[in-house]
């Protein structure tokens, strides 16, 4: 399995660094990272998605929209 560099965004209090990873099947498969905190205060989640993609920059995008639109509907201050 290919895993390409993360693409990072901050928002706010929060870090969100998205993956895309090659599956053995040739299609892409989305994750994201999101960080808050600093030093030994440091909360990291962690989110694999389900659908796979065609190309590792589709795969990004969705997870960093996924994230995004988490942010929103969870009422979390950035």
């Amino acid at each position: 399995m290919n895993i390409l560099p993360a693409h990072t965004r901050a928002l706010g209090k929060f870090v969100f660094s998205a993956f895309s990873q090659q599956t053995d099947c040739g299609q892409h498969q989305a994750s994201l990272s999101i960080r808050s905190g600093r030093g030994r205060g440091t909360h990291d989640r962690v989110f694999r998605f389900v659908p796979l993609f065609t190309t590792p920059q589709a795969a990004i995008h969705y997870a960093l929209a996924q994230g995004e639109g988490c942010l929103h509907l969870s009422g979390l201050s950035a």
